[in-house]
């Protein structure tokens, strides 16, 4: 039971077909850090979709994969962007057919984007396939859908910064709701996320013209400062509404020490002191950015 020491397999042209690729899509993805599957034609989607749970894996450690020739058609990049959707080695993806080139319909291409852009939720975004860069040739880039070669390249370019920019470009208006039930104590964190972010709106990538670059994030600083404090801003007015959940704890103690009740409800109104503070202080400063 020693460990599999094979990080690239080849099997271009060896008529491999879905049973075969059953066999094998598991252990390859663990174990290989390349695998070629191009010119196997009899792979069709019942194929693939053995190959994209494999890759979907947690301990999936691909990092390129080869498909070329296979018809894979938009019910196969369908599901083939299922698996990328949860992976995270996957760098390039090789699919152009080597005759006819791809059938792929609008369907296919928006699951692609999904994968690499969940736009659904904050979450989703964050979530998504920020590792894989390389779905295509080079010198069949002009195939790709732009908002596909736009993510591809951030991936590559920025991958560190790759989610947050996503998210900015894909989220003007943060909603700050779901985290209200953590309280004042969220502040710094969001902060901290922002400062964090502040660098996307400086970073650039690679437009349509390869000589030509571009900023990912087309907002000035002052834009991306006003959009930091509107945030906090509606996350600090949508903090009474828990105040009001809280004070549950009133009817609770009410039944006991009187000291306690005193206590709990000087707590609430140094909460809403700060809070009504911190309202004044953003709206200032609102104010402020917006006669710029």
């Amino acid at each position: 039971n020693s460990p599999m020491n094979l990080k690239h397999l080849f099997l271009e042209c060896c008529s491999i077909n879905d049973e075969g690729l059953h066999a094998l899509a598991e252990g390859a993805a663990i174990h290989c850090e390349e695998l070629d599957l191009g010119g196997n034609e009899s792979i069709t989607v019942r194929g693939l979709s053995y190959l994209s749970n494999s890759i979907r894996s947690d301990s999936c450690r691909m990092e390129t994969l080869h498909l070329q020739g296979i018809p894979i058609g938009n019910d196969g990049m369908e599901v083939l962007a299922l698996g990328l959707a949860g992976n995270k080695s996957v760098r390039s993806l090789y699919l152009e057919d080597l005759d006819d080139g791809i059938t792929v319909a609008s369907a296919g291409w928006l699951a692609f984007s999904t994968a690499l852009c969940d736009t659904s939720s904050v979450n989703s975004t964050y979530l998504s396939n920020h590792t894989i860069h390389s779905i295509w040739d080079e010198e069949d880039r002009e195939i790709i859908p732009r908002d596909i070669a736009l993510y591809l390249r951030l991936n590559k370019d920025h991958p560190q910064y790759a989610a947050r920019c996503k998210i900015l470009m894909k989220h003007p208006h943060l909603d700050m709701e779901p985290f209200l039930h953590c309280g004042l104590k969220f502040l710094p964190l969001a902060v901290a996320w922002f400062e964090r972010s502040k660098p996307c709106t400086t970073l650039t990538i690679y437009d349509e013209d390869p000589d030509l670059r571009r900023r990912v994030l087309e907002e000035s600083e002052d834009a991306f400062q006003s959009r930091e404090l509107t945030a906090m801003y509606e996350f600090i007015r949508g903090m009474p509404m828990e105040v009001m959940k809280r004070r549950k704890e009133l009817i609770v103690a009410a039944y006991g020490d009187n000291d306690e009740i005193a206590r709990i409800d000087e707590r609430y109104r140094e909460a809403l002191e700060q809070r009504d503070r911190k309202i004044e202080q953003l709206e200032e400063e609102i104010k402020r950015l917006r006669g710029l």
